[in-house]
């Protein structure tokens, strides 16, 4: 692992190393997990430097099936600014992700805030979910606030609209703030638009497999029955960072994104 990781590294200075994350590692240890990025920091600081270099440190995280740009401290202090960083939102961070629908304007705000919340079904599970802060009432449809629920985050996402074909859509997506699963709640539940491959966020009640547009399944060369193994497309695609100057770190999708792409004929333009 520490070795895919090296080959991984797509940037390093005196202070940080980037590596563009790669699919379904877990950046954190836990219960089931056998391999993740916080136990390879100390190898893989002596791979990329020598054998006297102490552990990387982790700055940020990203979910087991987000890739792309990650950044690791070289030192305790850089990783405690760099955290800070993150912290005060002075990091720009975005993401690319495919989704299924167009979204509704082509850009804009999703700012509604999130909750977790439990899932009454037959299998009863958590998921993250919109507490927004304001309805339409059902008697007269004039706009009413809502008591605000103690537990919801405020989740603010940047959306614009970069490609669209075959019933799906590349976004390009700046999250201001950072909470859990916050782009792929706001695109299912905000915007309509749930990430290719996610399939916890593209139902509420249920724990079942994404379910697919005939174009898109067809374009795709898969049935339904087999979408379960679809992967969730969602990239993190640049980090800048305020680092004396800004140091601008810029990661390609995955491979299985850029087929992807191009089966589903999502041209983007190369800026």
């Amino acid at each position: 692992l520490a070795k895919v990781l090296k080959q991984a590294t797509v940037y390093q200075n005196e202070e940080i190393v980037v590596i563009n994350k790669p699919y379904g590692l877990p950046v954190h240890g836990g219960p089931g997990i056998k391999n993740c990025i916080a136990d390879v920091l100390p190898i893989l600081a002596k791979m990329l430097e020598n054998m006297k270099a102490e552990p990387l440190h982790l700055c940020h995280r990203l979910d087991k099936e987000t890739t792309g740009v990650m950044v690791l401290a070289r030192s305790k202090e850089a990783a405690e600014k760099i955290r800070f960083l993150f912290k005060t939102r002075q990091v720009e961070k975005v993401y690319w992700a495919i989704s299924l629908g167009d979204p509704d304007p082509a850009e804009g705000i999703v700012d509604i805030p999130i909750v977790e919340k439990e899932v009454r079904s037959h299998q009863s599970h958590y998921k993250m979910t919109l507490a927004p802060n304001y309805r339409l009432s059902p008697e007269d449809g004039k706009v009413v606030k809502i008591r605000k629920n103690r537990s919801a985050e405020s989740a603010v996402t940047r959306y614009r609209l970069l490609a669209s074909s075959s019933a799906c859509s590349l976004l390009e997506l700046q999250p201001i703030t950072g909470v859990k699963h916050q782009l792929r709640v706001h695109l299912a539940y905000g915007l309509g638009c749930p990430i290719l491959g996610d399939h916890k966020y593209s139902h509420w009640s249920k724990l079942a497999p994404q379910k697919l547009p005939e174009v898109t399944l067809k374009r795709l060369k898969l049935e339904q029955s087999k979408a379960r193994h679809l992967p969730l497309h969602l990239h993190a695609y640049r980090l800048s960072l305020p680092l004396g100057e800004r140091v601008d770190l810029v990661c390609k999708p995955p491979l299985f994104f850029q087929k992807t792409l191009k089966k589903l004929e999502l041209d983007v333009a190369n800026d």
